[in-house]
């Protein structure tokens, strides 16, 4: 029975492994990186450890294998995570990164991905959400978004966005028809956003 329940830090692992079996475009990402985490240190990792806007998991009797994790303030999320998270991935993933497959990820630690401030202005939430097989087809993705979007606008978070993988037209879609307009489309990622307020 699938169920969706606070994350907290005891969904780390599980978390994780999602993250890296939906990271190719929403398929098993396993073989395309030499240091599994590094995917979970990026995309799961700094929302659980800090803890605050909507975390959630989706799970059953296997284990973690969804999630959506969100802040509320994309700009105060980045300076936590800039005096906090990163800086010990930092010295532990020097550059350049020991495994080529991992380049990209492990600059991504030392420059962080961020879209362009008159996004985050006007969207100043943002949100990660993937599901594994066995999670989709069954509008948990749906409810997951309501859950996170009904919660926003108690908080009087005005509007939110996201980055979706530009070969990722299926997410890209799917976003789509939840309300999700895009925004930019980048050679590295497509940013799109949604607004709360009518």
């Amino acid at each position: 029975m699938l169920r969706i329940e606070p994350a907290g830090l005891h969904d780390l692992a599980g978390a994780y492994r999602t993250c890296l079996m939906t990271a190719d475009a929403g398929e098993d990402a396993t073989a395309l990186h030499g240091d599994p985490d590094l995917l979970g240190h990026v995309y799961v990792g700094p929302y659980l450890a800090q803890g605050r806007g909507t975390q959630l998991v989706v799970v059953d009797e296997a284990g973690v294998c969804g999630y959506l994790l969100s802040a509320d303030d994309t700009l105060a999320f980045g300076a936590w995570a800039e005096a906090v998270w990163w800086p010990p991935l930092r010295a532990r993933y020097p550059q350049p990164a020991a495994d080529a497959r991992d380049a990209w990820l492990v600059d991504r630690i030392h420059a962080p991905e961020r879209p362009a401030a008159a996004i985050v202005a006007a969207y100043p939430a943002h949100l990660h959400m993937d599901l594994t097989m066995r999670a989709r087809g069954r509008g948990l993705g749906r409810v997951l978004m309501e859950r996170l979007l009904g919660e926003l606008g108690a908080r009087g978070v005005p509007a939110v966005h996201l980055g979706a993988d530009p070969s990722n037209d299926n997410a890209i879609g799917y976003y789509g028809l939840l309300g999700f307009a895009v925004l930019v489309r980048l050679p590295v990622v497509v940013w799109m956003g949604l607004r709360l307020d009518p």
